[in-house]
């Protein structure tokens, strides 16, 4: 079971240190302007178009096009962007892909949660996913797929909303309420599909549910047709560092014999990989 994190009374007066130290990073002295804008540059490549010009990243990013064309110039020489010698235009280098690697390789919870994970498909036979929650969202850093995976768009570092994910709703359960509250309050809660909850009144009554059943499960919230059920993996403080969740395509869902033995399946496979709580 998901317990609702408990914070003493004695304590507080201390919950507003975050809020304090939450101020703008940008205003401090030891933030460089230059590596945010070298940034902008990258992310301007959202996926939307494989090959960007070097007007179109001076709009998306803001910039002149003479500081686009000194960042994008050192991005190439850096190896980071490549330039097509015909259209003259940009797009990511597989240089990139070493950040990917680099994190997958040196994450404990990566390495810890494989097995289990390859365990978990092979049972199934469907789709297992390993997820963190990366400010409002959920990113995927570990996907064992089937012959019956329902999405191949969504791969490793694909990013879905928290609030209407199993996997997200999951995490949430295990984060103080006010936390939980902060998080919403900074994601845009739309509808995806017509079976997506997104009210925050109605969003804070299923994780209360979660809390109770210890899992999370959502149908046709995002991805219509899909159906997740999710279990939080913990740390030794019961907060939540990421996510187990096994994905069925509505084709092939029968909710009598799937939705009590998934939840078990992903409970155990969170528990094992979990970080033996502390005693308080």
């Amino acid at each position: 079971m998901i317990e609702a994190p408990k914070v003493p009374r004695t304590r507080k007066s201390v919950a507003t240190k975050p809020q304090v130290e939450a101020a703008d990073p940008s205003t401090s002295s030891l933030y460089v302007q230059s590596v945010e804008k070298a940034m902008k540059v990258l992310t301007a490549f959202d996926g939307s178009k494989r090959q960007l010009s070097l007007s179109e990243i001076s709009s998306l990013t803001g910039f002149d096009m003479s500081a686009t064309q000194r960042f994008t110039f050192t991005l190439a020489a850096l190896g980071y962007l490549f330039k097509d010698p015909d259209s003259r235009k940009y797009e990511l280098s597989p240089r990139l892909l070493d950040f990917t690697y680099h994190y997958l390789t040196s994450n404990e919870l990566v390495s810890r949660a494989t097995p289990y994970l390859q365990q978990l498909g092979s049972e199934t036979e469907e789709a297992t996913n390993l997820t963190v929650l990366d400010n409002t969202d959920i990113v995927f850093v570990l996907r064992i797929v089937s012959r019956n995976v329902f999405n191949a768009h969504v791969i490793t570092g694909s990013r879905l909303p928290a609030y209407c994910t199993a996997p997200g709703l999951a995490i949430l359960a295990t984060l103080p309420d006010g936390e939980i509250d902060d998080i919403l309050s900074r994601t845009n809660l739309v509808p995806y599909t017509s079976s997506t909850v997104y009210q925050p009144r109605k969003i804070k009554d299923r994780i209360a549910q979660i809390r109770k059943q210890g899992y999370a499960h959502t149908e046709d919230e995002y991805f219509v047709s899909d159906i997740s059920t999710a279990a939080a993996i913990t740390n030794a403080h019961g907060r939540g560092v990421g996510a187990v969740n096994i994905a069925v395509a509505r084709s092939r869902w029968h909710a009598d014999r799937d939705e009590q033995r998934f939840a078990d399946l992903v409970i155990s496979t969170a528990s094992a990989i979990s970080t033996r709580r502390r005693v308080e």
